[in-house]
């Protein structure tokens, strides 16, 4: 056997050998979409469960069930009111919930659907959740439109939860502890 003949045959069983393994990989990284149908509760604007099962819906952000924001001057329950708004959208019977991912707090991340209606986007559509990435173009309509949230003031519910755990005693009883209050 020629030496070039030798180096394009181990270049080819080296080549192989990785797409054998790059197949394998792909393979054990392919897990199958959990979907699920029926009578779902809303915990939130953006939390879903069905049986134990906990779900986010992927790519947006509403507010926390808690938090109120601004409308004509006046405070509104925003927190509620999406989650009654998603507790409508998924309330039909053809409503199903899919998704691979799982968030921090082991939440199923998923896309609702209720016929061809995409319920996470129509959250941001309606001003009712903000895009979390995924869902600009809704944000953008829903901002021009002045829908929802839109209509008045409001504060992030990232930016939310961010405070409500700065208040809530977390980093302020660090603090303390490492000043000698308590």
């Amino acid at each position: 056997m020629t030496r070039g003949f030798r180096t394009i045959r181990d270049g080819v069983t080296a080549f192989a050998m990785l797409a054998l393994i790059w197949l394998i990989a792909a393979k054990l990284n392919d897990q199958p979409e959990t979907v699920h149908s029926g009578a779902f509760h809303a915990a939130d604007g953006d939390s879903l469960a069905i049986g134990g099962e906990r779900m986010r819906l992927k790519g947006i952000d509403a507010p926390e069930l808690v938090q109120s924001c601004e409308r004509n001057g006046r405070p509104w329950s925003c927190g509620r009111e999406a989650r009654d708004a998603v507790q409508r959208l998924v309330a039909g019977a053809g409503t199903q919930c899919g998704g691979i991912e799982r968030d921090q707090y082991q939440r199923l991340l998923v896309i609702c659907r209720s016929g061809t209606l995409d319920i996470n986007g129509e959250m941001v559509r309606t001003g009712m959740a903000v895009s979390y990435g995924d869902y600009r173009r809704q944000e953008d309509e829903a901002r021009a439109r002045r829908s929802g949230l839109w209509a008045g003031t409001f504060e992030r519910p990232r930016d939310f939860r961010d405070d409500e755990r700065l208040h809530s005693g977390g980093i302020v009883r660090m603090i303390g502890q490492a000043v000698g209050w308590e």
